[in-house]
């Protein structure tokens, strides 16, 4: 199968690279000059139209997330408009599409897991422009899957796991918020569960492997029981090391606004599409392992 992805740098991108090695599986990352999410919608219909996709996987989106208040066009452009058109796109070449969406489409307030049913409600523009190109993709292509993510880290590129590694070689404590709560979730994981979801896609047509799915790792912590844990599986490894001061969101301000629940209950994906995410824990440690020993 050929799966087209958009985007080669990000770490999902980056992750099924690596994963679809040995799989079975053709991957065409496509990323800039061929492929502009921002530009015309012809444009990006030729870009993946040359690819000859026999699925498309949508991995590509504006993800700063605190620059996209002051960057909201930007985000808007890439993040709704350009995944509208990639859908476009899709529907014209009747290739199905798997699209990669948020736990920011959510507003943080519900005490327990959130569930695909949940009222959406985004509290900055990362998110609304993150939900907006969910209901332009469904608006344009009725054969997709939205898998909403959260907390991702991986061995590539900037996320939480590589920089508390990095502070923790000239710092001996980090402070680190305690009272946001969501599922670390690794992109080796996610590149997996996106490979699965694709090939479902392409087997049958069941309507049950379509809409909106959450697809996070099992389990929950806060961001400073993650930075504990990486610090922890860093030091069994002889890898860099810092104490955990646990702090207060108010204590750590930012020009974006977070959920302060991320979490997300995954159930609908296991019965639909027969994927269980790993536990954190274990993922956080492999990745961990394998920077440090990079290093």
């Amino acid at each position: 199968m050929r799966v087209v992805v958009t985007g080669r740098e990000g770490q999902v991108a980056r992750s099924l690279a690596e994963v679809a090695k040995g799989s079975g599986h053709e991957l065409v990352a496509l990323g800039r000059p061929e492929l502009e999410l921002a530009g015309k919608p012809s444009a990006i219909m030729h870009a993946l139209a040359v690819a000859r996709p026999d699925i498309i996987v949508a991995a590509a989106a504006y993800t700063a997330v605190d620059r996209a208040e002051a960057e909201p066009k930007q985000a808007f452009a890439v993040n709704a408009r350009g995944a509208g058109a990639v859908a476009a796109a899709a529907a014209a070449l009747r290739a199905p599409l798997v699209h990669l969406s948020t736990d920011y489409v959510f507003d943080g307030t519900k005490p327990e897991p959130y569930v695909e049913e949940d009222p959406v409600g985004p509290i900055g523009v990362y998110g609304l422009s993150k939900l907006e190109g969910e209901q332009l993709v469904m608006a344009e292509h009725d054969d997709v899957a939205v898998l909403r993510t959260a907390w991702v880290y991986s061995p590539f590129g900037a996320n939480f796991v590589r920089t508390m590694l990095r502070v923790a070689q000239s710092r001996e404590a980090v402070s680190v918020v305690a009272d946001q709560h969501g599922n670390p979730t690794s992109a080796l994981d996610v590149a997996r569960a996106i490979l699965t979801v694709a090939d479902n896609l392409r087997a049958s047509p069941a309507a049950e492997l379509r809409g909106v799915f959450h697809m996070a790792g099992r389990g929950d912590a806060s961001w400073a029981d993650l930075a504990e844990h990486v610090f922890a599986a860093s030091a069994e490894r002889s890898g860099p090391s810092a104490r955990v001061e646990r702090i207060g969101t108010a204590d750590y301000p930012t020009p974006a606004k977070r959920p302060v629940n991320s979490r997300l209950d995954c159930r609908r994906l296991s019965a639909a599409h027969g994927v269980t995410m790993p536990d954190w824990r274990v993922s956080a440690t492999a990745v961990v392992q394998r920077l440090v020993q990079s290093n």
